[in-house]
């Protein structure tokens, strides 16, 4: 696996949960996708995804659950559900059932319970951040949240995500404490530059979720790594994925 480049998450989890993010590395998508290109829909070729998502599917116990990510809140159960449904986050408590979300500078967040029962993947751009997407999947999880692990995989930076106020104004509405305020910084007249890791740290802890990692990279200006759809509009997109072995 380290001859793709991939990311394999730095986190304390139990050995049974198993994690994976891919990168740029790999694939057979030429242009403005080339690389491991694992979104149909994103404007590739679709025979082109389909031999990526075949040559990721070489290094998991199943084929994925992949979603039709809205930006909103909703969350499935992988252990029962089929096909690809209309979700932003999903969760398995059997092993073998694969989580997945796709990104191209929103935020995947990986969760885990430190018993190894419980595990799930979230897709989080700004709209299903600020929604509660995240929230909801912890109560979908059903741990005590002092129990569970997060792991932050590779988004848009804070140098990088320049936003209007409107966003800004959305989350310091949501947030009555209005510590959200801190992840935004001027920017040009109207504009902040948004903290999305921040952000999304916030969120867990005020869930009450302690242990989190990750959230070192910038998908803008890491572009030899990684997709970014901020950067350039037409591109491909990587996959955040965690399930657990017998």
């Amino acid at each position: 696996m380290s001859t793709h480049d991939w990311i394999v998450p730095d986190w304390p989890a139990p050995a049974r949960v198993r994690a994976l993010i891919t990168t740029r590395a790999g694939g057979v998508s030429r242009g403005a996708y080339a690389g491991l290109n694992l979104g149909f829909g994103s404007g590739d070729d679709a025979g082109d995804v389909a031999r990526n998502r075949a040559n990721l599917r070489q290094w998991l116990p199943a084929e994925p659950l992949w979603l039709r990510q809205v930006h909103e809140t909703a969350v499935v159960e992988a252990d029962v559900t089929e096909g690809s449904p209309e979700a932003d986050a999903a969760l398995a408590r059997r092993s073998g059932r694969v989580c997945a979300v796709l990104t191209a500078d929103c935020l995947p967040l990986l969760l885990c319970d430190a018993g190894g029962t419980v595990v799930a993947a979230v897709h989080a751009g700004w709209r299903g951040l600020c929604a509660g997407v995240i929230e909801q999947t912890l109560r979908a999880m059903n741990s005590p949240p002092q129990e569970l692990l997060a792991y932050l995989g590779p988004a848009i930076g804070p140098g990088a995500y320049e936003v209007g106020a409107e966003v800004r104004d959305a989350f310091i509405a949501a947030d009555p404490g209005g510590e959200s305020a801190v992840a935004f910084k001027p920017g040009k007249p109207g504009k902040f530059y948004a903290e999305i890791y921040a952000l999304a740290r916030q969120r867990l802890a005020r869930a009450g979720v302690v242990k989190v990692y990750g959230g070192g990279y910038c998908t803008y200006t890491e572009r030899e790594r990684f997709y970014s759809y901020r950067r350039d509009g037409a591109t491909g997109r990587m996959a955040s994925l965690i399930w657990m072995e017998t």
